[in-house]
C-alpha cells in the first residue's frame, strides 16, 4: 500500500503479517540451497576437468624408440595395445605366436604359442 506521499509503506514488524515474513524466509532458504548446489556443481566440474587435463598432459612420458627383432621369415599378423601393454600376433613359418610387450620398457612380458592337435 502507499501512503499520501506516494511512497510504499514498509513492513516494520514481522508480527504485522506473518505470511510475508515466512515467505521471505523460505525464499532466502531456497536461495541459500541454490548457491550451495551451484558451488558444488562448479567444484565437481573443475575436478573433472583437472583430472582429464592431468591424464592428457600430466602423464607426459618420453616416447619410446626401440626395435624388437622377429625370427627370420616371420611377419606380424596383428597388433593391439591396452593397459600399458601391446600384444603382437606373429606368423612364424606357419605357426602362430603371440608376444606381449610392456609399452614403457619395451621388454617382452609374455609369449603364447599356438599349434594344432595331433
Amino acid at each position: 500500500m502507499t501512503n499520501l506521499s506516494g511512497k510504499l509503506r514498509g513492513n516494520l514488524s514481522a508480527a504485522a503479517n506473518p505470511a510475508e515474513s515466512e515467505a521471505a524466509s523460505l525464499v532466502a532458504r531456497a536461495r541459500t540451497m541454490m548457491m550451495i548446489s551451484t558451488l558444488t556443481m562448479v567444484l565437481a566440474i573443475a575436478a573433472v576437468v583437472t583430472v582429464i587435463g592431468y591424464r592428457i598432459y600430466g602423464a607426459g612420458s618420453a616416447p619410446v624408440e626401440d626395435m624388437v627383432m622377429l625370427p627370420k621369415g616371420a611377419h606380424i599378423v596383428s597388433m593391439v595395445g591396452s593397459g600399458g601393454r601391446v600384444a603382437v600376433m606373429i606368423d612364424n613359418a606357419g605357426r602362430d605366436e603371440m608376444r606381449v610387450f610392456d609399452l614403457k620398457t619395451m621388454k617382452e612380458t609374455g609369449r603364447l604359442r599356438f599349434g594344432n592337435e595331433q
